[in-house]
């Protein structure tokens, strides 16, 4: 296929050389010109590292070098006269920048020529509106480095033709990529199923649970993400976050789960915008730690104290036999507070905490402390947690603790998004462990902690705090009750 690519950025050039990569022909254009020279020699350089890695051959580098074409204005005819059969627009995220050269382009370029663009972002129906034929133009979402994210939103417009994105379809999987589907809506699928992590660790750290090293450490050793959410968005940019966050808030009228914090915008107004800044949630730069910060430890707590638990499943913490009355309390926290198992249960409130059920059997264990709890009582409950030689990180009580939290969040806004018929549900699990890395996808990791049991989580959470962030689904809720998996598609209804 002979694809012209507009935008010679990063993008742009991410995607000229996935495109040459894949054996298609390619024309990279720009309003600059000097930007396509620039970007011709980045993807030829990539072409020859490839070699060098022995990724490629130095025959398929020098056909896909070949077959990188430079143009000297988008809307320009190519020396051969060879019209293309596909356009990918990556050029400023403006939605007036856009629809203008995509009407530029329609002049110019025979009604045969497709039209897709990359945008992140903004409506593509919309978009396609200015056209005389709207039909002709979709969605073609890639991903920061396009050559080694193998995620690819396809995305028609409200009058897309059916057949457009059955072909888009067709030439991402051929090219070695994976295209998912999705509807035209704020956010899109990844950047939507993005705001289940990012939104709730905000949300705690409004509510002083815990800092952001802490969460992160949580997210990374008891979730097992790749990244925490603070040193994830100090990678991506605060400022791109921050607006992502707003702008699928604003899109989905305000819906309660996705509701943004209040504490990005003066970050973002004061340039802590991340790596790209040398500043954000953590310092880079020389001899700066960035996330990789030392952890803090609590010393000197009497690792052999008596330990009764509330509980089945904090068993395997407790001391065998009578315990003393100055015995250590643990409490299972699953979407409930320490203080609420104090009240309820008539425990004593300087000498009870919360352990969190689901940091049990991964790498780290956390510990809840309420305003009542002595220090002495911390010290020795980090003490008999870290017998094992695993690390204990401890957070205020909260209902719920700091992982279900950040699970519940990504497993509820996933089943709306599923609700929505945003996407199919499969294609929401692949969708976020290739473009978020999770380590498996919302609806399967649901169904691997249970599904009942994340609804119980959710349904404690709304309880408790009263927030109606919380409220699950209905379609958790019914596929919870039904006994089925978080990814059976929605019934089939008579035409």
């Amino acid at each position: 296929m002979r694809i012209r690519v507009v935008g010679a950025g990063t993008m742009g050039r991410g995607i000229a050389q996935w495109a040459v990569m894949a054996g298609h022909t390619v024309e990279l254009a720009d309003a600059r010109p000097e930007a396509v020279a620039e970007a011709v020699s980045f993807v030829r350089a990539m072409l020859e590292r490839a070699v060098e890695k022995g990724r490629t051959s130095r025959a398929e580098a020098d056909r896909a070098t070949a077959a990188l074409l430079a143009l000297d204005s988008p809307y320009a005819t190519p020396g051969d006269g060879a019209a293309p059969e596909l356009v990918i627009e990556a050029v400023l995220e403006d939605l007036e920048v856009k629809a203008e050269l995509f009407t530029g382009l329609e002049r110019a370029l025979p009604a045969s020529t497709v039209f897709a663009t990359n945008t992140s972002s903004l409506s593509v129906t919309r978009i396609g509106a200015r056209l005389a034929d709207p039909g002709r133009l979709a969605g073609l979402h890639f991903f920061n480095p396009v050559p080694l994210m193998r995620l690819v939103e396809v995305v028609p417009g409200a009058a897309t033709r059916e057949s457009l994105v059955e072909l888009l379809v067709a030439l991402v999987a051929n090219s070695g990529h994976r295209p998912v589907t999705v509807a035209d809506t704020p956010g899109f699928l990844v950047n939507h199923a993005g705001r289940g992590l990012v939104t709730e660790a905000f949300a705690l750290l409004e509510e002083s649970v815990a800092g952001h090293p802490a969460i992160d450490r949580i997210a990374r050793d008891v979730l097992g993400l790749r990244m925490g959410p603070f040193e994830l968005m100090d990678l991506t940019g605060l400022d791109v976050t921050a607006s992502v966050m707003d702008t699928v808030w604003d899109g989905f009228r305000h819906a309660d789960r996705l509701r943004p914090s209040y504490l990005p915008a003066n970050r973002v107004a004061a340039g802590l915008y991340g790596r790209k800044s040398r500043r954000g949630f953590y310092a880079y730069g020389d001899g700066e730690a960035g996330p990789s910060l030392p952890e803090p430890r609590i010393e000197g707590g009497d690792a052999e104290r008596a330990v009764r638990v509330t509980g089945s499943e904090l068993a395997g913490l407790a001391t065998s036999g009578a315990t003393p009355d100055d015995a250590l309390v643990l409490v299972p926290t699953w979407g409930t507070s320490v203080a609420a198992a104090v009240a309820d249960e008539g425990l004593p409130a300087e000498r009870t905490l919360g352990v969190d059920p689901l940091s049990l059997g991964t790498p780290r264990r956390v510990l809840a402390v309420t305003p009542a709890t002595r220090e002495d009582a911390v010290r020795d409950a980090v003490a008999v947690l870290a017998r094992d030689g695993h690390p204990v990180t401890v957070v205020r009580d909260t209902a719920g603790s700091v992982a279900q939290r950040l699970l519940a969040s990504v497993v509820n806004v996933a089943t709306g998004i599923a609700e929505r018929g945003i996407a199919a549900p499969d294609d929401i699990d692949t969708a976020v462990t290739l473009g978020l890395g999770y380590p498996r996808g919302p609806l399967a990791w649901a169904d691997t902690v249970g599904s009942a049991r994340i609804l119980a989580l959710l349904r404690a959470l709304a309880q408790e705090t009263g927030d109606p962030r919380y409220r699950p689904t209905p379609w958790l809720t019914h596929r919870a009750a039904l006994g089925l998996p978080l990814s059976t598609p929605m019934a089939s209804l008579p035409e």
